[in-house]
């Protein structure tokens, strides 16, 4: 190379560098969107409506011995929402490793994130037309909606570790779920108004929360197009089978080599059980303090806002806790402070909204932290190249296999007709998911996946 080839090559590389440093920060700023999009609906519509609106209408179409019967089959009114979230987990599973293997296999994330979006926006926004006792389109509309989100989970988290370095993912992770947590607070404090002053508006109250169930497909759809316009696909994986013809034998190929990361599969484990007990409070919390605590709708939407507001300080404090203790050690501090929750939960007296704000102020500071520290320390357990595949398996964890919880819920209310001893059986899942947790060697963990090994981890 002459030295006028060398002197006007050298400003070239850090340009370049530059260039990718600003590309990689505005595909994380449209990554932090998708949270911003769709946890409208896990705070609205999950946590604070359907559970209680479902029921309610459940119970209008209810024989005399409080039973409905979907397809023949006798169901309590009180737990039917617990089963439909079991049942969407189940569609979940099935189709998760057929939009892992796609993914892999054609690169095009994006397509496929854009329709499991769309599809369970247009469901949540469907839920608008629920109303009298019509509770099999509640259910179904749930079903859709609850594993829609899950598929478009598998490919949003899939993402993180192209977009983000070994040192940044945990911060990265956070600021997701902190955009996802502001976004779902500014929609309750809309709902609230519009649900507390309903009759202002000239709307019955069943109305006001077909509006609030409706507006959050609207919200979810409206904003998923900024990530749909900033992420990229990446390359191509090698040639396969067509994706949905090799999906289950994809996951079955990706179980099969997660033998050869026994580390990996031990965190997944872990996350596998004491996720289904957080995924579970969250879902239930709501039927659980307007069943057994006989609090109003107003009280429940303030407690969830509350959780929303103190979940983006606890998301962002816990992932300044992780960069001096290490994510492990900050998830095991969290998973503590769950089995007080759900202890202090059992014990919690009726119509005492102080009581439940203070349960709700506790969950809020624990909640997007253990959820965001468990992504981002997950990826750096993923070998590279198998980002799709193995957050596929993660995603199934997460919300895929997340339908034990719900269904222990339900039968314990079932044979109990106890709220209070269907939350205490919770406690088993956090408190095994820490043991096994515990156990698993991270920093060797991430060296066997062939990855950088962060200081703190």
């Amino acid at each position: 190379m002459s030295a006028e080839t060398a002197e006007t090559a050298e400003p070239t590389e850090p340009a370049a560098d530059a260039g990718e440093a600003a590309s990689r920060k505005r595909e994380q700023h449209g990554w932090y969107f998708y949270d911003f999009a769709c946890s409208v609906y896990s705070t609205s519509v999950l946590t604070v409506f359907i559970g209680p609106y479902l029921t309610s209408t459940a119970k209008a179409a209810a024989d005399a011995d409080g039973f409905v019967h979907p397809l023949g089959i006798p169901v309590r009114a009180g737990s039917l929402f617990a089963y439909a979230v079991s049942v969407s987990v189940v569609v979940a599973v099935i189709l998760m490793p057929i939009v892992g293997a796609a993914a892999d296999r054609t690169g095009r994330k994006k397509p496929l994130l854009a329709a499991a979006a769309y599809t369970g926006a247009v469901a949540t926004a469907g839920m608008f037309f629920l109303d009298g006792d019509r509770y099999l389109l509640g259910a179904f509309l749930l079903i859709v909606a609850n594993a829609a989100i899950s598929v478009s989970m598998v490919l949003y988290n899939a993402y993180l570790p192209q977009i983000a370095g070994p040192e940044e993912r945990d911060a990265v992770s956070s600021r997701g779920w902190a955009f996802g947590y502001t976004s779902g607070a500014f929609v309750l404090i809309l709902n609230l108004v519009l649900y507390t002053g309903h009759d202002s508006f000239g709307l019955s109250e069943s109305d006001s929360v077909r509006i609030c169930l409706a507006s959050a497909g609207l919200w979810w759809g409206a904003f998923t197009i900024v990530p749909l316009r900033r992420l990229r696909d990446r390359n191509v994986a090698p040639d396969g089978e067509g994706a949905v013809g090799s999906g289950w034998r994809q996951l079955m190929a990706t179980l099969r080599d997660m033998r050869r990361h026994p580390l990996t599969l031990s965190f997944l484990l872990a996350y596998l059980i004491y996720n289904d007990g957080v995924q579970t409070v969250i879902s239930q919390a709501s039927v659980y303090g307007s069943e057994e605590l006989d609090l109003d709708q107003t009280t429940l939407i303030t407690a969830v806002l509350l959780v929303q507001i103190l979940a983006v300080a606890g998301a962002l404090g816990m992932g300044r806790l992780a960069r001096v203790y290490g994510a492990k050690r900050t998830i095991l501090g969290s998973l503590v402070v769950w089995t007080l929750i759900l202890a202090a939960g059992y014990f919690l007296p009726s119509r005492a909204p102080v009581f439940f704000y203070a349960l709700a102020s506790a969950i809020g500071l624990v909640l997007g932290g253990s959820q965001a520290l468990s992504r981002s320390l997950f990826s750096h357990l993923v070998p590279r190249g198998k980002e799709a595949e193995y957050f596929s398996a993660y995603e199934m964890s997460d919300r895929g296999l997340s339908w034990l919880g719900p269904l222990v819920f339900g039968l314990a209310y079932q044979l109990t007709g106890s709220y209070r001893d269907a939350i205490i059986s919770l406690v088993i899942f956090f408190v095994v998911g820490s043991v096994l947790l515990a156990r698993v060697p991270v920093r060797r963990a991430v060296a066997a996946a062939g990855n950088p090994v962060p200081e703190r981890i």
